[in-house]
């Protein structure tokens, strides 16, 4: 039978990542590609792109406005860059609320100046009802490189150290509630710009060797493909790994783990052990405060493992199946 593409391979899983080397990269390859970061190295300037169809449009503290708008200033930010520019597609379906549209709108405009950045370019579609479940949008962005820093995967080592910017998956676990409306919680989606931490973090440490936010597939899903990408182990520590108290209460009631859980407000750093508590001290005095050292890379172990509570350890792959669709 043949095989059709499901909402697992868009959803940040093994299948997403198997889909990307087989289809994807065999056909589209080149050197600047197959990085496979966040954004695209091109000279002076880094290069960003991703949709969002995140349902519903509108959660806890946030909608899909912030979203597209905070998702590729992101993008741009943990590739060493300052966002300047963004483009700005957007299609909906016939019958949707003018006033739906134009709220929307005011949240583009609120998250671009937070992030400041310009949106200065766009295209507008409408397709026919039930085409598209309410409003589909689609940002690129583009950023000028910061001196010095020039992150890679293929610059991680042997003992570097990881660090967490602040509390993994309030975003999907946020989403999935609003989504669901299973019961009321006080949870919020950590949505918001790097920007005003992250571009300051680069200056002071452009050594720095590779930055990500855990956005599809969570936290897990990143260490996953930075163990693929550099034939490495890591070794995360389960008392190291900030969340918060009401979202993981969430996650065990709803049987999901939140270190599949996206984030949208958070990044993962990877640095020299040398440095790596200069960096924690610099995130925590800039407001971070929940920011920790989670782990590190060995070449002791295959793979994810986490160290957990108890003293034992556990394997942590990729995820397989579904967890939460249609989250950014």
């Amino acid at each position: 039978m043949e095989e059709k593409i499901t909402l697992n391979h868009g959803n940040g899983t093994k299948s997403s990542y198997e889909l990307i080397r087989k289809i994807f990269l065999p056909k589209l390859s080149n050197p600047i590609l197959e990085e496979l970061s966040d954004g695209a190295n091109i000279g002076e300037y880094v290069f960003s792109c991703d949709a969002f169809t995140v349902s519903p449009i509108s959660f806890p503290s946030s909608d899909i406005g912030k979203l597209s708008v905070f998702g590729t200033v992101n993008d741009i930010c943990v590739s060493a860059a300052i966002p300047l520019y963004l483009s700005l597609s957007i299609i909906v379906e016939e019958g949707f609320y003018k006033k739906d549209l134009e709220k929307i709108i005011d949240s583009i405009s609120f998250a671009a100046k937070i992030s400041k950045v310009k949106i200065v370019t766009g295209d507008f579609k409408v397709v026919e009802r039930k085409k598209v479940d309410k409003i589909f949008i689609v940002t690129s962005g583009i950023g000028k490189r910061i001196k010095k820093a020039n992150p890679s995967m293929k610059k991680i080592k042997v003992k570097d150290k990881i660090i967490l910017t602040g509390p993994i998956a309030e975003h999907g676990t946020a989403i999935l509630l609003a989504r669901n409306k299973i019961f009321d919680t006080h949870i919020k989606s950590d949505c918001s710009s790097l920007r005003d931490i992250l571009i300051p973090l680069w200056e002071k440490f452009p050594q720095i060797k590779f930055m990500r936010d855990p956005t599809r597939g969570g936290l897990a899903s990143v260490l996953n493909e930075i163990s693929l990408a550099t034939i490495l182990g890591i070794r995360i520590f389960e008392e190291k790994v900030p969340i918060k108290k009401d979202v993981e209460s969430a996650c065990e009631i709803l049987g999901i783990d939140p270190y599949y859980i996206a984030s949208e407000g958070q990044a993962i750093i990877i640095a020299e052990r040398s440095i790596a508590k200069d960096i924690l001290k610099f995130l925590r005095n800039s407001g971070y405060k929940e920011a920790e050292i989670i782990g590190e890379i060995s070449s002791k172990i295959k793979g994810v493992v986490v160290k957990t509570l108890t003293g034992g350890e556990r394997i942590l792959d990729f995820s397989y199946s579904l967890t939460i669709p249609r989250i950014c």
